[in-house]
């Protein structure tokens, strides 16, 4: 019995010692429109051949305002409502979230969170795709190596709906 428990803790040790950290950089530019509402965003993961690998975070209206409710209007953010959105039942926990005001946002997940846990290392893309109502679409893909020992800092930066896009992965120092 001590032996399966010393192993267990080994175990656990070595894994939390390998976790790779990942940040997220979201910038919503301020505009100067005459109608504006917040974007709705959905921040995901695929493998090259677009089959989905995570979905990290969805930021749309989370209650029912005049024109109805919010999850009517996710399926405006195209690209991920077609490969993964419309088979969800949102609200999803720990990753839909509501709108959020222009400013700079960051997301941080570890390789220990529900949904990076099952991502082995190799080759992936980080998706970025807003959308808003009398507003346009725009989708930014970051493609990245998930490793439990790579640091790489990656950033595009949007025309329209977005700003800047930061990934930022990391060894955890844990």
């Amino acid at each position: 019995m001590r032996a399966k428990l010393s192993i267990t803790a080994l175990g656990l040790l070595t894994g939390a010692a390998h976790a790779q950290t990942m940040d997220v950089g979201i910038e919503v530019p301020r505009m100067s429109v005459a109608e504006y509402h917040r974007p709705y965003i959905a921040v995901w993961i695929s493998h090259p051949d677009q089959k989905v690998a995570a979905n990290l975070s969805v930021w749309y209206q989370l209650e029912a305002g005049p024109e109805g409710e919010g999850e009517t209007w996710l399926k405006d953010m195209r690209q991920w409502w077609r490969r993964t959105g419309r088979t969800l039942d949102m609200p999803v926990d720990g990753v839909s979230t509501a709108t959020r005001a222009p400013g700079q946002y960051t997301l941080t997940f570890t390789s220990d969170d529900p949904g990076l846990k099952g991502l082995k290392p190799g080759e992936y893309i980080l998706h970025v795709e807003a959308s808003r109502e009398v507003g346009g679409r725009e989708l930014i893909s970051i493609p990245f190596e998930w490793s439990e020992d790579v640091s790489t800092e990656i950033s595009e930066t949007g025309e329209t709906e977005l700003g800047e896009i930061r990934l930022s992965l990391s060894p955890n120092p844990n």
